[in-house]
């Protein structure tokens, strides 16, 4: 069984009952700007109601005269990690590795270790998608009984920072509706994995949350 050490490079966590979002954009110095820095984690039930989505967006604020020579770092992996029994550890991962413009899936299977390093078991369930050229259609693969995809996107997250600097400094009790979306205009670099509810094997409530860990 082949196996490949990581180390972790990053954390960013959310729990979720349905729908989830968290955000981070450059705050984490020890990776800020380099291709492991994670800025948005989103996970909400599909458009099929019997699938989960889960969307890890890296490399954020890029340009779009950046995005088209932007690329995954192929010594980064990053690991969407479930907890189906509220212990905070993760019972199933979800792996994705970029490698020769493709991006490589494995899982869910459950881990042979927990918490900050991972291997990767090339004997899980392995799925693989094209990376989707910047300006072109996206590429979506199903195997698996999952849905996969990987490339740019533009950022959906929506944060008027000007207003929040207002109201942290005292001169406004609010956000405006709808505000200034401070992300306008730039790309990030997306893994979206869409996943059967019955292959996380529980219908109740789930914590996950996402990492991108680097080789060592």
């Amino acid at each position: 069984m082949k196996k490949t050490k990581i180390l972790t490079a990053t954390l960013l966590v959310a729990i979720i009952g349905l729908i989830t979002v968290a955000a981070d954009h450059i705050d984490a110095p020890a990776v800020s700007g380099t291709k492991a820095d994670i800025t948005d984690f989103y996970a909400f039930q599909g458009e099929d109601t019997n699938n989960i989505a889960f969307v890890a967006n890296v490399q954020g604020l890029l340009a779009p005269s950046a995005t088209s020579t932007a690329s995954f770092d192929e010594n980064v992996m990053v690991e969407f990690n479930i907890d189906t029994n509220n212990d905070n550890v993760e019972d199933l991962v979800i792996q994705a590795i970029p490698r020769d413009g493709k991006m490589y899936f494995f899982g869910p299977y459950a881990p042979s270790s927990t918490g900050l390093n991972s291997t990767i078991n090339e004997n899980a369930i392995k799925s693989e998608v094209s990376i989707t050229p910047y300006g072109s259609s996206a590429i979506v693969a199903n195997q698996n009984g999952m849905k996969f995809f990987a490339g740019p996107r533009d950022d959906p997250f929506f944060m008027d920072f000007a207003q929040y600097g207002e109201i942290i400094g005292g001169n406004a009790s609010g956000f405006n509706n709808p505000g200034s979306d401070t992300f306008a205009g730039s790309n990030v670099m997306s893994i979206v994995v869409e996943v059967p509810k019955s292959q996380i094997g529980t219908s109740g409530t789930i914590n996950t949350w996402v990492e991108a860990k680097t080789k060592q």
